[in-house]
């Protein structure tokens, strides 16, 4: 009796051993969100930067290629824009947006939204970009008053972008304090005003 106890023991502590391991690299590697977030339970894995684009798109490293992706939701003043002049704001959009990822080691999770399409005109994925933590970026954006909340697709995050953009607007917060947004005709903003006016 006390050496069939003794291997079920065994093999009970080495289960728990290994599922023990298991869930500490998957965490430590992020397969894993924080506790009480659904969104960040059903996230895949973390995918590495390739390359900063500007404040609303990045270039990530996908199963071998390079992906192009664009943040649901958010349009932040324009910094590579073909014939366009490098807008207010742009650079501090593009500049918040790349510090905010490398400071949690360059890498994000990427989640899509069901009201979105998966694509927009020019192939690049419509996502949620979100940090190791759990942050929203595109949310941050919109918040500290990096970025407008941009209705163009509908996404199922957007009453919440609306309302972080008005308090955004209301408190002076970056783009609302030192540029001129002026309404468009797709629902969000445009911005005429150069960088070399931006104060």
């Amino acid at each position: 009796m006390s050496r069939r106890y003794s291997k079920k023991h065994l093999w009970s502590s080495l289960v728990v051993l290994g599922l023990s391991l298991f869930l500490y690299v998957a965490q430590q590697q992020g397969w894993i969100g924080n506790a009480g977030t659904a969104v960040e339970s059903n996230q895949p894995g973390l995918y590495s930067i390739n390359h900063f684009i500007d404040g609303d798109t990045i270039a990530v490293n996908m199963n071998g290629a390079t992906e192009t992706v664009r943040f649901i939701g958010i349009d932040t003043p324009e910094t590579h824009k073909p014939n366009t002049p490098v807008q207010c704001y742009g650079p501090a959009a593009a500049a918040h947006t790349k510090n905010a990822i490398a400071a949690q080691g360059s890498k994000v999770r990427l989640v899509s939204d069901s009201l979105s399409t998966d694509r927009d005109r020019y192939n690049r994925l419509l996502r949620y970009v979100y940090l190791p933590d759990g942050t929203n970026l595109n949310e941050l954006n919109v918040q500290q008053g990096y970025a407008f909340y941009y209705p163009y697709f509908p996404f199922s995050k957007s009453k919440q972008f609306e309302a972080d953009e008005k308090a955004a607007m209301a408190t002076k917060k970056g783009l609302w304090s030192a540029c001129t947004p002026t309404p468009s005709d797709d629902g969000g903003y445009k911005m005429d005003e150069p960088a070399s006016q931006q104060t």
